[in-house]
């Protein structure tokens, strides 16, 4: 293939938030990025403060009520990925026609979403 289709196949692949060659997002919508950093930084905090707990020898169901808590967050920016995920990436390989992508991706999808039924 000539040079300039390689480049020009390369940029179209960049405008999706998920580049499977690499196996990295790019071009991902600055206030998501913004809002998981933002939670997994509370989330962190949520951690230190277990930590603390646990070492201090806190009443049991006090610490297994925060563990719950810092989960339920942790879901939290798995469903944001996972809403992002699905409107670029999975939209993006369903709608390419390519039939070994699509099925990579909804074999992706299914273990996704099996993993986060547990």
């Amino acid at each position: 293939m000539p040079a300039a289709s390689t480049k020009h196949r390369h940029r179209a692949k960049a405008a999706c938030a998920c580049d499977t060659s690499a196996r990295k997002a790019v071009a991902v919508d600055p206030e998501i990025k913004a809002a998981n950093r933002h939670r997994l930084r509370r989330i962190e905090g949520q951690i230190r403060g277990l930590q603390k707990m646990v070492e201090g020898d806190r009443y049991c169901a006090d610490i297994i009520t925060q563990v719950a808590s810092v989960q339920e967050a942790l879901r939290g920016v798995a469903r944001n990925l996972m809403r992002n995920h699905l409107r670029h990436c999975a939209a993006k390989a369903l709608r390419s026609g390519n039939k070994q992508e699509a099925q990579a991706m909804y074999d992706e999808l299914l273990e996704l979403i099996y993993a986060h039924l547990r």
